[in-house]
């Protein structure tokens, strides 16, 4: 079996926050995301502001639009320990 070495937060992020941070420097509106994921601009406002919560399956749709892996947006913020 495969050692794992474990994570650490760096900064504290939410995953709206993270969907917002990601989006802003791609230079999209929440109108332009929407667009490109499908997600309705409301539901992505509240996700952005914690009204919603993100979910895997938006995760993955909303990380396919922001050409990132869902990961960066379900768990922001944690950085693996280096392995010495």
């Amino acid at each position: 079996m495969r050692k794992f070495v474990p994570a650490k937060k760096r900064v504290d992020v939410s995953p709206g926050e993270s969907v917002r941070i990601i989006r802003e420097l791609q230079e999209l509106s929440q109108t332009q995301l929407s667009a490109l994921c499908g997600i309705p601009q409301t539901t992505i406002s509240s996700i952005e502001n914690s009204r919603v919560n993100l979910g895997v399956e938006r995760a993955k749709v909303l990380a396919t639009a922001l050409r990132c892996h869902p990961a960066v947006l379900v768990f922001p913020g944690w950085q693996l320990e280096s392995a010495a």
